[in-house]
């Protein structure tokens, strides 16, 4: 989905870092900072990189996500990068043999809230493009973020972590969905939108319903009179679970009108 809208600042709340450890390729820096972004957090640490630093790659990869790439802080081993943290969550697909809790980017996203709203400073860790943490690294953890995806094939690339992990933490910090824009809001929240109207009101959906049940009548739709009651409460029902909108019920009486109009003008011209 893309959308950025640059006039506006990135959010610098109290939020988890990113620590990437031993991060191959630029691009993969540039797009987990990039995923940062989408969800809130803002603070990365990396970890002995490749290719090392700075590394434009990264930044142009980053899509927008510049002060994320600019602001990161380097470290030559990863007990450098944890000092100042409180807890720490090491990011991994594969059993480690180790005794260590284990919980689902759902559960970590609960704890990472409730954690920082008591002060603590949190690290997300993720691995190596290719095979992840080691177990030393994992062992510098306190609880290890394991994601339910297919056992078969677990292979997460490094901004697909941060971006699973990153959407779990802001979820429920977010206030809107999606992207403002200069001429309309972000969305307040899923359901039915109804730009430049409004749900239809009790009132309107009857008129509309005896509107259209007369015409039909006059045009003879209803055939025999026990069927007619179950043929309106079919047709009510119908439009009902339509979720009209006040727009789409004044369209609907003009169709109606329209259609009711062609058929006495083709009846006068016949003479029937």
């Amino acid at each position: 989905m893309a959308g950025t809208d640059k006039t506006r600042n990135s959010p610098h709340g109290p939020a988890p870092a990113v620590v990437l450890v031993n991060p191959q390729l630029g691009e993969n820096i540039g797009t987990a900072a990039r995923a940062m972004a989408n969800f809130g957090l803002h603070e990365l640490h990396i970890v002995d990189p490749r290719d090392g630093w700075p590394n434009e790659r990264a930044l142009k990869a980053a899509s927008g996500a510049d002060w994320i790439i600019e602001a990161a802080v380097i470290h030559a081993t990863l007990e450098e990068a944890l000092k100042g943290f409180t807890r720490v969550y090491a990011t991994t697909a594969r059993p480690r043999g180790m005794v260590k809790e284990v919980i689902t980017p759902e559960q970590a996203g609960s704890d990472m809230r409730a954690r920082i709203g008591r002060g603590e400073k949190l690290a997300l860790l993720f691995g190596r493009e290719r095979w992840g943490l080691n177990n030393d690294e994992v062992s510098l953890a306190d609880i290890v973020i394991t994601a339910p995806v297919n056992p078969a094939f677990a292979s997460l690339n490094i901004a697909q972590a941060v971006l699973l992990v990153g959407y779990e933490w802001y979820k429920h910090e977010a206030t809107t969905l999606g992207q403002s824009t200069p001429e309309l809001p972000a969305l307040a929240g899923p359901g039915l939108q109804t730009p430049d109207t409004r749900p239809a009101t009790k009132d309107e959906l009857y008129g509309f319903f005896h509107h259209i049940e007369s015409e039909l009548d006059a045009a003879g739709f209803f055939k025999t009179a026990d069927k007619k009651p179950g043929m309106i409460r079919n047709m009510r029902n119908l439009f009902a679970r339509a979720e009209l909108t006040e727009q789409e019920v004044r369209s609907l009486r003009g169709i109606v009108a329209s259609l009711s109009r062609a058929h006495l003008k083709r009846k006068g011209t016949t003479g029937e």
